[in-house]
């Protein structure tokens, strides 16, 4: 993890459309907080700094801090709701998480070496993503910001696979789990 994301949290107790409008139109918003054995708590968020920190792609796959000023409690982002024509967040989920207890959450990909690899320099041929993210099961300490795939021996007509990943360790991959049926194609070269 590079950059630490902090959130400022207040407990709402007014509930319902009415108050969920009322506190846009005041720039926060309107969000919940579960897990961890822990029960459910309605909160408020500041509706510029969630703007803010949606602008960095590792913000949805990281460990956020919420901050409701007498404590603080670690959590990742579950849900968002967004306005479907304006600039708006709508509403939040977070879970709660534990250290001891490990996380099911999606990651980024970040491809690289596209542009060398063996099979677009020497074979001409053109790289093609399949996924952009893939899901990991992990203990919230081994949370990779992303995964890197490296795409520099990759030959035209070779299909990349989950289980070609290179995996930070105590990071593990739910799908291949379930068996080779899941196996799933990342990226290919034609």
């Amino acid at each position: 993890m590079s950059k630490k994301y902090v959130l400022q949290a207040q407990l709402r107790d007014m509930q319902g459309k009415g108050a969920s409008r009322r506190l846009r139109h005041e720039n926060l918003v309107p969000a919940v907080i579960y897990g961890a054995g822990q029960d459910a708590k309605s909160i408020t968020l500041r509706h510029n700094e969630m703007i803010r920190n949606l602008l960095d792609e590792a913000f949805y796959s990281q460990i956020i801090t919420v901050d409701f000023g007498d404590h603080q409690e670690q959590a990742i982002l579950r849900d968002l709701q967004r306005h479907p024509s304006k600039p708006v967040i709508m509403h939040a989920d977070l879970q709660r998480i534990s250290d001891d207890q490990e996380i099911r959450i999606h990651v980024s990909l970040h491809f690289l070496n596209e542009e060398t690899s063996k099979g677009v320099k020497e074979q001409g041929g053109s790289i093609s993503h399949v996924i952009s993210e893939v899901e990991v099961s992990c203990l919230p300490k081994s949370l990779p910001e992303f995964i890197e795939v490296d795409m520099q021996n990759i030959e035209k007509g070779q299909i990349l696979h989950l289980s070609d990943l290179k995996l930070p360790e105590g990071v593990s991959l739910p799908a291949l789990a379930l068996g080779e049926d899941h196996d799933s194609a990342v990226a290919s070269c034609h």
